[in-house]
């Protein structure tokens, strides 16, 4: 009988604290990622809704539907967060290339050197352009709110060799998306661009449909690939794997300043933890890839220039082709150059 009586005197506290809160809520945030609770675009959002609930004292309320609760691909996403009906939605740079093509000078290669660069540079005035670029193309309905990382560095890995340099990737058949970019790159390595939706790419490995794809290794294993065959990845690191995340401009605009500054505020904490979880998973994957009989192959400074040289005519096509390319690719490289300088700075006083 006593146990009872405490059972419900804890239910109903706890149940007095929910109506507390909802009392409290004037916004509801609804946030979704076609991914799962394994990822580190879950343990961002988790980190985003603990802020945002704790700093604006249940003001806003923060719901996140990880998979495809909410929708079931990315420009179906992308429409529900431009319509309203859905918040926050976090989507690759391929994935958002679409409807606004220069996000995809993520994707030029060998433009950042390592996290250091590459987290100084999307905490910048960068992002704040893409950003403005982002409302333009939309008409001023998707709102650009951060970009964090998925994955890590996106590396070279295929079933048949072991690459070293450019010569080595010709012929080979590497998996793409279907955006123009990552398969001007292939073609510039002298490989065989071949598009194969990613459910599709552990079957495809397995009956040679591709022989090679451009993913981070915490990708690479979550999807067993080397159970299909993956057996060599060459850690040329040729593309920060950036995490975009949108949200409906209105529905941000709609809440007052205060809240304003509290939702910005927690992007900001979502940014650290993502740039934080793809370093400590990947330290398990690599060495997973490796106790598996994996061949991982860190290119010299001289092979990985190498590449960066194969790959110089992406930079040429992608000002040529896309519009606004000219115009992101130079806030890209001032960034670049600034984090690089401040990152150049900070070694002569540290390490003296």
């Amino acid at each position: 009988m006593l146990k009872g009586l405490i059972t419900g005197a804890i239910a109903a506290t706890l149940l007095a604290g929910t109506a507390v809160a909802d009392a409290h809520k004037e916004f509801t945030i609804r946030a979704t990622a076609n991914s799962n609770e394994n990822d580190e675009d879950y343990d961002g959002l988790v980190v985003f809704k603990n802020f945002v609930e704790s700093a604006s004292n249940g003001r806003v309320g923060v719901e996140i539907f990880m998979g495809t609760q909410l929708c079931g691909n990315g420009a179906e996403c992308l429409e529900g967060v431009a319509e309203g009906s859905i918040d926050v939605y976090i989507t690759t740079s391929g994935g958002a290339a679409g409807i606004m093509p220069f996000v995809q000078v993520l994707d030029l290669p060998y433009l950042m050197a390592d996290d250091r660069v590459a987290e100084a540079v999307l905490t910048g005035d960068f992002t704040r352009k893409m950003r403005d670029m982002g409302l333009e193309a939309t008409d001023g309905a998707l709102r650009l709110m951060t970009i964090g990382n998925t994955g890590g560095w996106r590396n070279f890995a295929n079933t048949r060799r072991r690459v070293q340099t450019p010569t080595d990737m010709e012929g080979l058949k590497i998996r793409t998306v279907v955006a123009d970019l990552p398969q001007e790159l292939v073609r510039a390595l002298g490989a065989s661009p071949t598009p194969i939706p990613w459910p599709e790419l552990f079957t495809s490995f397995q009956t040679g449909v591709v022989e090679g794809s451009k993913n981070g290794i915490t990708d690479i294993m979550g999807m067993k690939f080397p159970d299909a065959g993956l057996q060599y990845v060459t850690l040329d690191g040729h593309a920060y794997m950036g995490a975009l995340w949108f949200m409906n401009n209105d529905n941000f605009l709609g809440m007052p300043e205060d809240l304003r500054r509290v939702v910005v505020d927690g992007f900001s904490q979502l940014q650290q933890a993502t740039f934080a979880s793809p370093k400590r998973k990947s330290i398990e994957a690599y060495a997973a890839f490796v106790e598996g009989g994996g061949d991982l192959y860190v290119p010299s400074p001289a092979e990985k220039a190498m590449f960066a040289a194969a790959a110089g005519p992406v930079q040429d096509w992608f000002t040529g082709n896309i519009d606004g390319g000219e115009e992101i690719l130079s806030a890209l490289k001032d960034a670049v150059s600034a984090a690089e300088a401040d990152l150049a700075t900070a070694y002569a006083a540290d390490l003296n």
